[in-house]
């Protein structure tokens, strides 16, 4: 094991990630920062802790402590746990719209090859339209596919809490879209943004 400085520590990480062309999120260059790194060359994992902030194109990562693991494609997965009494902190933008998605949850998994992340625990998903909050959902268990737009959200048998959610069962605000309009008074044929998908089923995960 060894131990860096911060400086050093970005450039190791950033060094051992493949130099792959700027097409996507999930393709590009893993930053981080943090107060320490336990980097094993050998395992190809690193263990930030301490006011975390992790970046790869437009997705931000924050929590108190994230294990960084590459495969031997170079593909990274990252588990984010939050501090307790807090919720680590997820944020991407959408291709193509001007749209962000964020997310919160007590531990947030994220893989980079899959592209997907998950929300667990006190699990918050939204969606901004133009800086505006549009959609919002609550669960135990949040997946979001970032390659499909689809999301699907899981109850728990002993409901979790919160202020925002006190009944602690899956809840969903999610805004109407309403077709554009041409200029004679008739929809318009020009293709809808895209647009977040909730599963048709929702299930208990089973721990």
């Amino acid at each position: 094991m060894n131990y860096f400085s911060p400086l050093l520590m970005t450039l190791a990480l950033l060094l051992a990630l493949p130099a792959v062309a700027e097409k996507a999120d999930r393709d590009k260059p893993m930053n981080a920062e943090s107060d320490a790194l336990r980097y094993d060359d050998l395992k190809q994992s690193s263990i930030f802790t301490g006011n975390v902030i992790i970046t790869k194109g437009s997705i931000l990562i924050r929590g108190a402590r994230v294990d960084v693991f590459q495969d031997a494609q170079g593909y990274q997965q990252a588990v984010v746990i939050a501090e307790p009494g807090k919720l680590a902190y997820y944020r991407s933008k959408r291709d193509g719209v001007d749209e962000v998605i964020e997310g919160e949850g007590e531990r947030i998994e994220y893989d980079s090859q899959a592209d997907n992340v998950r929300f667990i625990r006190k699990a918050v998903l939204r969606r901004y339209v133009s800086g505006k909050l549009a959609d919002e959902s609550n669960g135990a268990l949040i997946r979001y596919e970032n390659t499909t737009d689809v999301f699907t959200v899981d109850g728990s048998p002993l409901p979790v809490r919160t202020a925002s959610n006190p009944s602690g069962r899956v809840r969903a605000l999610l805004a109407p879209r309403a077709a554009p309009v041409g200029d004679a008074g008739t929809a318009s044929n020009a293709t809808p943004s895209p647009r977040l998908q909730p599963s048709t089923t929702l299930s208990i995960e089973k721990k």
